[in-house]
């Protein structure tokens, strides 16, 4: 998913629990989102896990060895004088691009890497595991606030490559003739809204970004107020059906709905439809987690680049929001299909927000150097996981990028 960026807020000391309560807390946790990472890859055999089907993805092995590197450079190595490396090898295997952090193999031979095997990773995760749960019940209280942050900086970077792991695979077995099935019960959501409506955000400034409570990555702040103008925007996302009736408008034939490097995108790559589409016995299908499926009509379309949310916009004679108006209509309910079912792009370069500073050091990399030719989406989607979603989340894509759950909804200016 997004590599976004990482920070931590302490709880304040009034309202700490006791130690105990707090090293069981995040014991549960650490357990939690492990045991999730392994239930996503449990469905993929050693072969599905090897294979890179592209630069911008990775093998779900590599997936469950990187998380588990982070935990062992991060965590371990900096707060546990007794560890012991369970590689001295692994490091550079599974580094991704931590540059502070000493020297990676390259990222589009990631899929070359056979050995370790998918055991051998196992083995490297229950390692560390087991060290981290140790530090978890013997971590000085002094040291505990720092420890316990940097724990929870590891489980929502987890977090992040669980999603990757779905959105890797299904590019992964898109490319495969016998069509794979991932999960044979998975089903496409559909929108929880049965009509389209525009709804008036006030016009006015508002504060943007996070609020201080619970966790963020730093690229949610500082918070700070923005100017917005009268704008209406559409309560629910743009469906397949919607989409059929562009594609058959000539969408993807007429150069004036695109920006010129989509125009350009769109006649090198061949693009007639958005992507893991495809004919066959004359209907319309796409790839989804349970196989080939036919296109829904009443589910939000998904797997656009921005170039594409672009044209549509433009084709329907409305436009993308802004990630501020997204983010006021979102805290204000306004919206539906807001989280759960795909990230939305909006009209937003990925910038840094006024007054923001990369952190120090090799996590300082995450985020900051980032910030530049992409754009924001906002919300999550269907592969994103529980607890991993709010409204001032920001991810970011090239805006070329198809394979993620990606979808819209649409805006126009005006109370």
């Amino acid at each position: 998913m997004a590599r976004t960026a990482l920070t931590s807020r302490p709880q304040h000391a009034a309202t700490a629990p006791h130690p105990d309560d707090l090293r069981a807390h995040w014991r549960t946790q650490f357990r939690t989102v492990r045991a999730e990472t392994e239930a996503r890859a449990a469905r993929l055999s050693a072969e599905d896990q090897l294979v890179q089907s592209m630069a911008d993805a990775s093998p779900v092995k590599w997936h469950r060895a990187h998380v588990t590197w982070f935990f062992e450079q991060f965590l371990l190595l900096a707060h546990d004088p007794c560890y012991a490396v369970y590689d001295e090898r692994f490091s550079f295997l599974f580094n991704s691009y931590y540059i502070a952090a000493g020297p990676r193999h390259a990222r589009p031979q990631r899929g070359l890497i056979t050995r370790p095997s998918c055991a051998d990773v196992a083995a490297y995760r229950a390692h560390v595991d087991a060290a981290v749960e140790r530090l978890i019940e013997t971590v000085p209280k002094a040291d505990a606030a720092r420890v316990f942050a940097v724990l929870e900086i590891g489980l929502h970077h987890e977090q992040q490559h669980q999603e990757l792991i779905l959105t890797d695979i299904l590019h992964a077995f898109a490319q495969n003739p016998v069509e794979p099935v991932y999960d044979a019960a998975w089903r496409a959501p559909r929108s929880a809204a049965k009509s389209q409506a525009y709804v008036a955000i006030p016009a006015g400034v508002h504060p943007i970004g996070h609020d201080g409570a619970g966790y963020c990555f730093d690229n949610e702040t500082p918070r700070h107020d923005e100017l917005i103008p009268p704008v209406r925007i559409a309560r629910r996302l743009v469906t397949n059906g919607e989409w059929l009736s562009f594609m058959e408008s000539g969408g993807y034939t007429t150069p004036s709905l695109w920006l010129s490097d989509g125009w350009t995108t769109v006649e090198s790559e061949g693009w007639r439809a958005p992507g893991y589409w495809r004919r066959k016995d004359g209907a319309w299908h796409v790839m989804t987690l349970a196989g080939l499926q036919p296109v829904d009509p009443e589910a939000p379309v998904m797997h656009v680049s921005y170039y594409e949310a672009d044209a549509f916009a433009r084709f329907a004679g409305k436009h993308l929001p802004s990630e501020s108006e997204w983010e006021v209509a979102a805290r204000a309910g306004l919206l539906e299909d807001a989280f759960g079912i795909a990230w939305q792009w909006t009209r937003s370069a990925y910038l840094a927000y006024p007054g923001y500073r990369a952190a120090e050091g090799a996590l300082g990399e995450y985020n900051g150097k980032f910030m530049i030719n992409q754009m924001v989406l906002r919300g999550s989607s269907l592969a994103t996981p529980a607890g991993h979603a709010r409204p001032s989340y920001r991810n970011f894509f090239y805006p070329q990028a198809r394979w993620q759950f990606s979808g819209l909804r649409l805006a126009e200016f005006g109370a």
